[in-house]
């Protein structure tokens, strides 16, 4: 593994930028610390990027862009295909790096990287996706057609979560439609994409074509303000995604900005209540909840609500937690001690406003220095209370008790988030009511995280999404492509000025 400097004696690791094809250090004194969730240890120090900085990536890309964007789609693709190659060689690596810095357990760093490999699957075969439609003969010796070009330099923001597999939703698809990229990675955990910039190049990728930039809020208000980023991608906070979305629109940019989520899973009485209890605990307490498909509400209708929170209860207490290289381990912790700190005030908020906090994950044995919470449950919570309102992002499921079907839809819709939701049942017809009339973007039946395969798109309603556009698939390829239509005719001999709109009509037609 080559994504950290040699650790000096003195202190922790020194990070760098990827630009052009090459580490490049920072410029100015500013620096954020990334920490081993597990332990507290300030491991490394990343250099936090001013617009000058930024300046010089942008500008990297943009004199990539040209020779790229005419280099033919499948050669392209090759370079998607050696990446894919040298990532599969270093997997273990790879993912080792994801849980220093995010914490996450091993196995579930191995499923991020793997379904970040599968968009760059999908964007292997961008020739296929690149093919226009063609009509002979739209008007007399006219033919018409239309092709699918690259925009130019776009930049991506990607949050701490999945420090891998969330980038991969947007650098393999632009980069085999013929862009240039800028990333932004968190300054939590920037590791991992250094690491994916040296495979890159080893791979064959012409410098500037991908490039990193580290940083906080002044990097992304830079690649939001460049006159030469043509477009952004995004995944965070509402909040966030909401000034991202507003400010990069103003400036005339192309935006795709996915923001929070309070995903919901409905529990209908003729549910198989082990199945859904199973799915619960792993998709509530799964990563420690940091996911933005996690399932943080439980949705009980009816009387199912009693024995799903009696079956839910012990499991969450016996969670295992402690570091995520432990393999007997099956929650790790949290990625800073500000956000512990942050998702712990949740708990006291839930008590204050009435909700009945039935496992506090904060009376847990903490299993070193690192930054832990055990698994939290809470039951009998409101729509009114914070604790539903909001999202955590951390390791705490609340339970909703709603006696029917059409209460439970109501819920969802009333919302703000529309990110992903579930249904578990036997009722085929229950499922295909929920299905169709849920106010969300992702939906699943009996499968509590619908996250979407590459070559489907992924994206929320409501104010989980700023933009006309889902990541990755489909979506994708149309967001970093603009269409252009071309009509043409090869007259054998001079015709004339025409002083009508060309049509499928001549003169001749009645």
């Amino acid at each position: 593994m080559r994504a950290e400097a040699p650790r000096p004696a003195s202190g922790p690791a020194r990070l760098s930028h990827w630009i052009a094809g090459r580490p490049a250090p920072g410029e100015g004194n500013r620096l954020g610390d990334v920490f081993d969730p597990a332990t507290g240890e300030r491991t490394r120090q990343v250099p936090l990027a001013g617009a000058a900085e930024v300046d010089t990536a942008v500008r990297a890309a943009a004199a990539a862009f040209p020779s790229w964007s005419r280099t033919p789609p499948v050669v392209r693709a090759r370079v998607l295909f050696r990446f894919r190659e040298l990532a599969e060689a270093r997997a273990d690596a790879l993912t080792r790096l994801i849980t220093s810095e995010h914490g996450k357990i091993l196995s579930d760093a191995r499923g991020e990287l793997a379904r970040g490999m599968e968009v760059v699957e999908f964007a292997c075969g961008i020739p296929q996706l690149l093919k226009g439609e063609m009509t002979e003969q739209v008007g007399r010796g006219i033919d018409a057609w239309s092709v699918r070009q690259p925009l130019g330099v776009v930049a991506g923001i990607t949050p701490f979560n999945f420090p891998v597999m969330v980038p991969m939703w947007m650098w393999p698809v632009a980069l085999a439609c013929g862009n240039t990229f800028v990333l932004k990675p968190s300054e939590r955990d920037p590791s991992p994409s250094l690491e994916v910039a040296r495979l890159l190049a080893e791979a064959g990728c012409p410098e500037g074509v991908f490039n990193v930039v580290n940083g906080d809020r002044e990097a992304v208000e830079a690649l939001l303000r460049h006159p030469e980023v043509a477009a952004v991608s995004f995944v965070g906070s509402t909040p966030v995604a909401e000034a991202v979305y507003r400010t990069a629109t103003s400036a005339g940019k192309r935006v795709q900005a996915l923001g929070g989520a309070k995903n919901h899973l409905v529990v209908m009485p003729d549910a198989d209540l082990d199945q859904a209890t199973d799915a619960l605990i792993g998709s509530a307490y799964g990563s420690a909840g940091e996911r933005c498909m996690a399932i943080s509400v439980a949705v009980a209708v009816g009387e199912v609500a009693g024995p799903l929170v009696e079956r839910l209860a012990p499991r969450v207490r016996s969670l295992r937690v402690g570091p995520g290289t432990d393999a007997a381990v099956e929650m790790g912790p949290l990625v800073t001690r500000e956000h512990l700190d942050r998702v712990r005030s949740y708990l006291e908020v839930g008590v204050s406003e009435g909700a009945t906090l039935v496992v506090d994950g904060r009376t847990l044995p903490a299993p070193g220095a690192g930054f832990f919470l055990g698994g939290c449950l809470f039951d009998r919570v409101q729509p009114a209370m914070r604790v539903y309102q909001e999202e955590i992002f951390g390791p705490v499921l609340v339970v909703v008790r709603v006696r029917t079907l059409d209460q439970a839809l109501e819920l969802v819709e009333r919302h703000p988030f529309g990110n992903g939701t579930a249904i578990f049942t036997r009722s085929g017809a229950a499922a295909r009511e929920f299905a169709s009339r849920v106010q969300c973007g992702m939906v699943g039946v009996n499968v509590p995280i619908p996250v979407p395969m590459a070559f489907h798109s992924f994206g929320g309603w409501k104010r989980s999404l700023f933009g006309d556009h889902a990541v990755h698939g489909p979506e994708g390829v149309r967001f970093y492509t603009r269409l252009k239509t071309v009509t043409a005719r090869w007259p054998e001999a001079p015709g004339g000025a025409e002083f009508v709109m060309p049509s499928s009509r001549d003169h001749g037609d009645h």
